[in-house]
């Protein structure tokens, strides 16, 4: 539905908000918690920091951390930082007789990616942490998780 990169985007922004207390955490800590490699999680903290959803400092002492409201920021904003959903905009075909107006195929396909991002943009990050009737996102009840206490 959304590519790999954004859904490894919202794992790791879950998985800082669950994390939040103690202040910054390096990309190895999220990478091991959010089962991502560092080196393409490294590019996904950093997108996530350009559109000013975490913090980033370098050094001792540094990290990533989540600056954003839970409460305010939606999975689409997530997702729009790192990979926004495709629309198609034109035929990608080319073809002239599809310039004016959208073929039912391509048409359709759009209103699935609005429809998406209609959903997307009514869950918040604090919305997936609270429902109940679902496991918690990203915790492994069957390992011994007390690295990584949630302050949830």
């Amino acid at each position: 539905m959304f590519s790999q990169t954004a859904e490894y985007a919202v794992r790791a922004v879950v998985w800082l908000a669950q994390h939040k207390e103690g202040g910054p955490v390096g990309n190895q800590t999220i990478a091991e918690g959010t089962q991502v490699s560092v080196s393409y999680l490294a590019k996904i903290l950093q997108a996530l920091a350009k559109a000013e959803l975490l913090s980033s400092r370098r050094g001792a002492g540094g990290g990533f951390e989540l600056i954003s409201d839970i409460g305010q920021l939606t999975v689409l904003d997530v997702v729009n930082a790192v990979d926004p959903i495709q629309k198609f905009e034109a035929c990608p075909l080319k073809l002239m007789t599809h310039k004016r107006k959208r073929c039912p195929m391509h048409a359709s396909l759009n209103e699935a990616a609005e429809k998406v991002e209609q959903v997307l943009s009514g869950y918040t990050i604090a919305d997936l942490l609270k429902d109940k009737s679902r496991p918690t996102p990203m915790a492994d009840t069957t390992r011994d998780s007390s690295r990584y206490r949630s302050s949830i």
